[in-house]
């Protein structure tokens, strides 16, 4: 399933002589790998713990851009965002602000006295409503102007 279609990117960016894409998967692969062995599974992992493999991936980069851009260094942040531009293939399709919006508003109204003191039981339902397709700071950001 999902790492079958890591492997067969792999063997196409082999035969593309593509360095980077080719780098990048085997890190994911070695990623997926490693958190198998750690959960001590037998069989392959499910698509939703891929799935959070791939995304703790990306924001290590996102975390690593950071740093670079802190650094001065734009080549390496480059390379980062190069890298998360492969590894985004493997995520689902991410909401739009609009739809998180709506979803906030929901979660709010649904909500009693709804203030900043809510601010984590709210984070808390929309990351569940929303199940991984909208980015957790994008919905902090949201729900922080919803509440001000």
């Amino acid at each position: 399933m999902f790492i079958d279609k890591i492997n067969e990117d792999i063997k196409l960016a082999m035969r593309e002589k593509r360095a980077d894409d080719l780098s990048t998967l085997r890190m994911l692969l070695t990623a997926l790998k490693n958190k198998k062995i750690e959960l001590g599974n037998k069989e392959e992992l499910k698509d939703e713990e891929a799935m959070a493999v791939v995304k703790s991936e990306i924001k290590k980069r996102k975390d690593s851009i950071q740093a670079y851009n802190d650094g001065v260094r734009q080549d390496l942040a480059d390379k980062e965002q190069a890298e998360i531009d492969i590894l985004s293939k493997y995520m689902p399709e991410q909401m739009s602000e609009a739809d998180v919006e709506k979803i906030v508003d929901e979660v709010i109204s649904g909500i009693e006295n709804a203030s900043k003191a809510n601010f984590g039981q709210i984070m808390g339902e929309v990351m569940k409503k929303t199940k991984g397709e909208a980015d957790g700071g994008v919905v902090s950001a949201i729900v922080n102007k919803k509440l001000s």
